[in-house]
């Protein structure tokens, strides 16, 4: 599974949707993330926590390791798809209105040929399978 920034920050920060997010992803064989979805979540978990940035890195970056989530590389075919995904599902012309960074997880998931750990209303109204 690709594990989106928005369900690291909802577990790491304990939000209501944290408990079913952790079951589904222990359920897992592999998690993945990316250096994306780990810049959004420091930032959101920074801003949720009034907590500086190096302090929420480093909660985030714990998590990861104890979540046994392996953090990929952006390559050049998840940037095509990334693209891809602006173009069908991106704030222009999508009711899904998707941002860059849910477009690399839309992206790094369809590579991966994995399930999509995401909350919100965005990735439901695309075509990505979700976990």
């Amino acid at each position: 599974m690709f594990v989106d920034a928005s369900a690291l920050v909802a577990m790491v920060v304990r939000e209501p949707e944290a408990a079913a997010f952790g079951q589904r992803a222990r359920q897992a064989t592999v998690r993945y993330t990316s250096p994306i979805a780990v810049y959004e979540a420091v930032l959101a978990i920074s801003r949720i926590r009034r907590a500086p940035i190096a302090q929420a890195q480093g909660v985030l970056d714990r998590f990861v390791v104890r979540a046994s989530i392996q953090v990929i590389p952006i390559t050049v075919d998840i940037g095509r798809i990334a693209i891809e995904a602006f173009a069908r599902f991106g704030r222009g012309d999508h009711p899904a209105r998707l941002n860059m960074g849910d477009c690399f997880a839309y992206a790094c998931a369809r590579s991966l040929g994995v399930p999509l750990l995401c909350k919100g209303e965005d990735f439901p109204m695309t075509d990505i399978v979700l976990a």
